[in-house]
C-alpha cells in the first residue's frame, strides 16, 4: 500500500478514535494540514480567536516538514492513539 493510501486510511480511522485530549487533537490537525497543504501561510488569527490561534500555531510548529514526513507521522500517531 502506498504512503498516500495509508494516509487516507489513517484519516478515515482517525474519525472513529476514542475521545482524545486537546493536545492529541491539535497534533492530528497540524499534521493533517502540513501533509495536505504544506507550511502554514497567511496571517495568524487574532488574539481573541484563541482556538484558531492554537490551531494555527500547532500547524506552524511543523514548518519545513515535508508532506510525506507529515503523512508518516500522522499515520504513526493514529496507530498509537488507536492502540491505547
Amino acid at each position: 500500500m502506498s504512503l498516500d493510501q495509508r494516509f487516507e486510511d489513517a484519516v478515515t480511522r482517525s474519525r472513529s478514535l476514542p475521545s482524545q485530549s486537546n493536545e492529541n487533537l491539535l497534533m492530528l490537525y497540524a499534521l493533517y494540514k502540513q501533509a495536505t497543504l504544506g507550511d502554514a501561510s497567511g496571517p495568524p488569527p487574532g488574539r481573541f480567536d484563541v482556538r484558531g490561534r492554537r490551531k494555527f500555531d500547532a500547524w506552524a510548529d511543523f514548518e519545513g516538514t515535508p508532506p510525506d514526513e507529515a503523512k508518516a507521522e500522522y499515520i504513526a500517531l493514529v496507530d498509537r492513539l488507536g492502540a491505547s
